[in-house]
């Protein structure tokens, strides 16, 4: 294993966020075997919240689905790996209330949460299964300005 995914563990499991997911896989009876890159998987996640079909806590990564899944996309593994980074940026749990406040905002701004949540965007919004949408302006200052041109039938006027 890369010695910056043996960091990342080291810093997951130091920050607790990797005891945390432990604990919400015991609480949920999830089962949790090794997984690549020094992660955890949780297969076959039953509550109804979150909402996702994949989710990180620190190493641990759930999903609603079985393992057999869960190698058949290499991408969203790739996904949520790199959230499990970002939980040891983040120095563990304080991810959590960070990527709510992205989510909160990127609701505001485009009516989804991952659009332009800056924690989606940083792991890959098209690995994660996210697409990348407009953003709604919702204040009058937050508009884009439109330039004046001229039309086809106005001249440019000429100094003398």
């Amino acid at each position: 294993m890369k010695v910056s995914l043996r960091i990342r563990a080291v810093a997951n499991a130091v920050n607790l966020s990797t005891a945390a997911g432990l604990l919400l896989a015991a609480l949920t009876r999830t089962p949790v075997e090794k997984g690549p890159q020094g992660l955890l998987l949780g297969t076959d996640y039953q509550p109804k919240l979150p909402l996702a079909g994949a989710f990180t806590v620190g190493n641990v990564i759930f999903y609603r689905a079985d393992r057999a899944f869960i190698d058949s996309r290499p991408e969203l593994l790739t996904h949520e790996s790199g959230h499990a980074t970002q939980y040891a940026w983040c120095l563990g749990l304080p991810f959590l209330p960070l990527y709510f406040a992205c989510a909160a905002y990127s609701w505001w701004r485009t009516g989804d949460p991952g659009s332009r949540n800056f924690f989606e965007r940083n792991a890959g919004l098209a690995l994660g299964g996210y697409r990348e949408l407009p953003t709604i302006a919702r204040l009058p200052f937050l508009k884009p300005k439109t330039s004046a041109t001229p039309t086809k039938h106005s001249s440019p006027q000429t100094r003398n």
